[in-house]
């Protein structure tokens, strides 16, 4: 099993989904936040804005236009510490200026006190509220947004600040996290991929990971030796009744062969022969049936699997039959590319390749070819130009105790040949197919695609 990219882990995407819910949480912090010190220092500059114009009204009423011209000017002399300056403006009705920094009447009406933000030159702004004095005066009051902004951009600042260091711890702690879970979970798949005692003792729970997975690599840890158990237990019954049934065969076959050494009549010896040649068949049944069930068993277990130098293997093979095919009257063609390799059991791949070598030559007529070819991949073809089978049958073929509807009488075998053939493909991850070649019949056999 390949290793899974980081952007298909689980774990990787739950650390960002943790780091995005962190950042949403943040900037709607800061944006609360903001939006709260923004209402206060409104609200706050509007207070301070009325209670001045109060202030004034009351000079006005008790010394008169130029009591509180005078005060109006020691307040502008005045410049508080917190930024927020005041500004004022004493007009009469017809414009004329009487006292105060601002020149000119914003759009706010007098008579009705009429509150606003009004612009100062520079481009500042500030909160303004106006009032008639008597029908030829009229006062306006004003005050700066001076350290407002500046605490709305510190404010800000210790958000950003704030807000990244959070960030970054949550995305460290859940990389810590995901990594610490993802070795658990990967000594799981490791088990699962190749159940044996050593990778199984990995699963023992220790009392810091007693949680849910701790809980699951128990379990598994349980079914997987459960699972061990049955297959152990299978195989050795299998191998027991092979055994009890190929014994008694064999000394059968023993005494048929003292009886033909005491040279017994023609019709006599040609019955013990035909007797040893089923006895020989019902062994290489039995032997066949077991390594399906052997190979079918251990399909997808990598447990036992080495190197193949797979060139090197179909280079011997197809040396050897070369010289059958002089003797049987074929042509053989042999095609190898060097340096291709495969995990697997080479006695059972060489068993694979024979399987379908040894059908080639037995249903293909004298003169005609057989060819083997290895490319990398890997890609193992086993072709010929013999009779070739129907389509609708090139499935089928590949079942227990199938044979092909054109084969020969004389020429038929136990039908499990093929069968084993695609148990140990499948057990090497690999797959078999019969292809379309026109003429004869290409077995291909090629990696399974992921």
């Amino acid at each position: 099993m390949t290793a899974i990219s980081a952007h298909r882990s689980i774990f990787s995407r739950l650390v960002l989904w943790a780091i995005a819910v962190s950042t949403v949480v943040v900037l709607l912090l800061w944006l609360m936040t903001y939006a709260s010190i923004e209402r206060s220092t409104v609200a706050a500059q509007k207070r301070a804005v009325d209670v001045d114009l109060a202030g004034l009204v009351d000079i006005y009423a008790s010394g008169g236009e130029q009591e509180l011209a005078r005060r109006i000017n020691d307040r502008l002399a005045f410049v508080p510490g917190d930024g927020n300056r005041p500004h004022y403006l004493l007009v009469r009705a017809g414009g004329a200026h009487i006292a105060g920094d601002l020149q000119s009447w914003p759009a706010l009406n007098a008579r009705l006190s009429e509150r606003g933000e009004v612009a100062l030159p520079g481009g500042r702004s500030a909160i303004a509220r106006a009032t008639q004095l008597d029908e030829d005066l009229r006062l306006l009051v004003a005050r700066e947004r001076g350290d407002d902004a500046s605490l709305l951009h510190a404010v800000t600042l210790v958000f950003l600040g704030g807000g990244a260091a959070l960030i970054a711890a949550v995305g460290l702690l859940g990389r810590y996290a995901a990594r610490r879970l993802a070795r658990r979970i990967g000594r799981i798949n490791a088990a699962f991929r190749e159940p044996n005692v050593q990778l199984l003792d990995t699963l023992t729970v220790w009392p810091g990971d007693a949680d849910e997975i701790g809980e699951l690599a128990s379990r598994s840890a349980a079914a997987l030796a459960r699972l061990r158990r049955l297959v152990d237990a299978h195989r050795e019954m299998s191998d027991q009744i092979a055994h009890e049934i190929r014994t008694p065969l064999m000394h059968l076959d023993n005494r048929i062969l003292k009886v033909l050494r005491t040279e017994p009549n023609e019709m006599v010896a040609i019955g013990l022969v035909e007797a040893r040649a089923d006895i020989r068949r019902i062994v290489d049944m039995l032997e066949s049936l077991l390594d399906i069930a052997t190979s079918e068993a251990r399909r997808g277990e990598t447990l036992g699997l080495r190197e193949v130098d797979l060139s090197e293997m179909v280079q011997r093979l197809g040396e050897l039959y070369s010289d059958s095919a002089e003797e049987s009257g074929h042509r053989f063609e042999c095609e190898v590319e060097q340096g291709v390799t495969i995990r697997g059991e080479e006695s059972q791949l060489t068993r694979l390749v024979t399987n379908l070598l040894d059908n080639a030559f037995k249903y293909v007529p004298a003169g005609s070819a057989v060819r083997l070819s290895l490319r990398a991949g890997p890609v193992l073809t086993v072709s010929d130009d013999g009779p070739g089978i129907p389509a609708e049958e090139r499935e089928l073929i590949f079942q227990r105790f199938r044979r092909g509807a054109g084969q020969r009488p004389e020429r038929q075998g136990s039908g499990l040949g093929l069968a084993l053939a695609r148990a140990i493909a499948e057990r090497h991850g690999l797959t078999i197919k019969l292809a379309d070649a026109g003429v004869g019949a290409c077995f291909v056999i090629r990696r399974e695609k992921a």
